[in-house]
């Protein structure tokens, strides 16, 4: 269990330390769970202004027609929550008219809601809550929590020291989101012009054919005959796969035909070239290279047999979308694993090699893989497998080509929106392909990664800068509760210290002390037997420092000062002497007793508030304010 002792021995003066349910209202009896089938029921034909809002665990899930609850509360996860994520909230504030399910307490405080949901956000709920898959803070725990309490006002001052510093926070972690976005269409930007042939345009005038006007280089072979050896060699592949087929079907016969029979392996398709009104949509090319399909530049495009192979524990793995991360890389740890014997077979029709890309074709479409290692596996039907001729095509220029606006466009173009966005592999093989010579594709690429490897050098100073801001963010608050936010507010005005005694006038008026000489001050005081006095300088400081020492005034010689509890500041003598006959009037003298009796308020301590608590704790009247029965 978390300890108490600790925590009361590092509290700031005029603190205290006591259980959650002495300082706030628990009113977790009033919640009354619809779950979300009656809801429809009841909102349905409603407008918006007949509904409200239907808060869980982790904020809003719904509406509804009526409310249980008014005014501001906190509501604080019960279970559901991410109570040990220390950069996600658990607690968080809600205000109006509304209604709660039985996944989230709700709060009230005595004090400050803000400040009390603060520090409930920065709590080590560890010591807390129970459960292993689903994590609860259930009751009992709940109001074992310790909370530290500082007096009123400072909670206030606390609150908005937090928020100010953390708009400060956010108005950064913004500007990075926006260089990160910014770094996204960079990407693109780069795609797209190495894809148009512009960052290999110096490239392309240094190889020109001699003969030709520029530098007469080493000139690669033309497009034609690039696409005639890559014909030859899907053909020599096709032929070497139907041999593996072949013996195939002769060792499942002779195994007597148990099983599924091996599937034949299907001649790859040729498209027709495009047209040139085809090739008009898509843009104009250097004149050396040549608009193909993805069909006509790979092995193949392919899936694997859609019926689902069985698990099998300690098996090869077998991949869905799932497996596929947003960062380009792939989650082994948590594949299926299929047997040894799905896995041959299955492997016939198309196996993921190195260089060969895997293409989503559900949900994710698009978050395209390039295999860059040697493992065997196999994916399901919910990708397709580009498969790449390494010999004749650099298969980071595939890759790069296949995460480029144009392919985007073709995503668009192809998708078919029904309960889940999916492309067929006929589409992917439409998919037109922008074709160099193999000399001019690996170029591309290095000026590709050399562009984006920046791009990577920067995202990754991002990265690390919005994690540094999280952190931030809970050093912000747990400076908050040990009281360093406002240790310099808490220090006293002016300190006189006489005959081994010290002095102290606390600045109440909730001000600055100024620094300028050439203003005129009304000043407030009160004196250690709650009378006031009233006074009028131009150097407020050095003032308040004169009647700590006995020498301000007759009245302050015996009555010491303990607080400043107002002032203001005028242009002109005149003016400041006009205010100080005003307080010194009746209407004057009310106005200062009843400012006099807020400050006292507000500057409760920690005990004494907390005895003001224990008082009006459990009150008709503010059961009455916090919330109402439903109709």
């Amino acid at each position: 269990m978390l300890n108490s002792e600790n925590l009361s021995e590092s509290l700031p003066k005029n603190w205290a330390l006591v259980k959650l349910d002495n300082i706030c209202e628990i009113l977790d009896r009033q919640r009354i769970p619809v779950n979300a089938s009656d809801r429809d029921d009841r909102i349905a034909g409603k407008n918006e202004n007949q509904l409200f809002p239907y808060y869980g665990a982790t904020g809003q899930v719904g509406w509804i027609d009526d409310y249980l609850f008014k005014g501001e509360h906190i509501l604080l996860g019960e279970d559901g929550a991410p109570f040990l994520d220390a950069f996600k909230d658990k607690a968080y504030i809600v205000n109006g008219r509304f209604w709660v399910n039985n996944h989230v307490h709700i709060l009230k405080s005595y004090g400050s809601n803000k400040f009390l949901c603060h520090y409930l956000n920065q709590l080590d709920y560890g010591y807390f809550v129970t459960g292993t898959t689903r994590l609860k803070l259930n009751q009992a725990s709940m109001k074992q929590i310790p909370v530290k309490v500082p007096p009123l006002l400072e909670q206030h001052r606390i609150v908005a020291k937090i928020e100010e510093l953390f708009s400060e926070l956010d108005n950064g972690i913004e500007s990075l989101k926006k260089a990160r976005e910014q770094l996204k269409t960079y990407r693109q930007a780069v795609l797209k012009y190495a894809f148009e042939g512009k960052l290999t345009k110096q490239w392309r005038t240094q190889h020109l054919p001699a003969g030709r006007q520029g530098q007469a280089g080493n000139p690669p072979e033309p497009v034609e005959k690039l696409l005639e050896q890559i014909k030859t060699e899907r053909e020599k592949h096709y032929q070497q796969q139907i041999v593996k087929w072949k013996q195939a079907v002769t060792a499942w016969k002779a195994n007597g035909e148990k099983g599924k029979k091996p599937t034949r392996i299907s001649r790859p398709k040729t498209l027709s070239k495009l047209t040139f009104e085809e090739t008009e949509i898509y843009g104009e090319l250097p004149t050396s290279w040549r608009w193909s399909t993805f069909c006509n530049v790979t092995y193949k495009v392919g899936d694997i047999d859609h019926k689902m192979p069985k698990d099998f524990t300690g098996g090869l793995p077998y991949l869905s979308t799932g497996n596929l991360k947003e960062d380009g890389t792939i989650d082994f740890a948590n594949a299926k694993t299929i047997s040894k014997e799905d896995f041959k077979r299955l492997s016939l029709k198309i196996k993921p090699e190195r260089g060969d890309i895997i293409f989503p074709r559900y949900g994710t479409i698009g978050r395209n893989i390039l295999i860059n290692f040697n493992k065997e596996f196999l994916v399901s039907y919910s990708c397709a497998i580009i498969k790449n001729i390494p010999s004749l095509m650099n298969g980071k220029f595939v890759y790069y080509y296949s995460l480029s606006p144009v392919i985007k466009k073709e995503i668009e173009k192809y998708t078919v929106q029904t309960t889940q966005a999916n492309i067929g592999i006929a589409s992917i093989e439409n998919f037109v392909f922008p074709l160099c010579s193999l000399p001019e594709q690996h170029t591309i690429v290095s000026e590709i990664e050399s562009r984006l490897s920046v791009c990577n050098n920067l995202e990754q100073t991002i990265e690390g800068s919005l994690k540094k801001s999280e952190a931030l963010r809970q050093s912000i608050l747990k400076k908050a509760f040990e009281g360093e936010l406002t240790r310099e507010w808490r220090l006293p005005a002016g300190r006189q210290e006489k005959n081994g005694e010290v002095y102290i006038v606390e600045n109440r008026s909730g001000k600055l002390m100024p620094k300028r000489k050439e203003s005129h001050f009304v000043y407030v005081l009160e004196c250690e037997n709650s009378s006031i006095y009233k006074g009028v300088t131009s150097n407020l400081n050095k003032r308040i420092n004169d009647h700590l020492a006995g020498i301000g005034a007759e009245w302050t010689k015996t009555h010491r000062p303990i607080a400043l509890i107002h002032y203001e500041e005028f242009k002109s003598e005149k003016e400041a002497v006009e205010r100080e006959k005003h307080l010194k009037s009746g209407t004057g003298r009310e106005w200062l007793k009843e400012l006099q009796k807020e400050k006292v308020e507000q500057y409760l301590s920690a005990e004494k508030l907390l005895e003001k608590i224990k008082a009006e704790k459990g009150s008709p009247q503010r059961d009455a304010e916090s919330t109402r029965g439903a109709n």
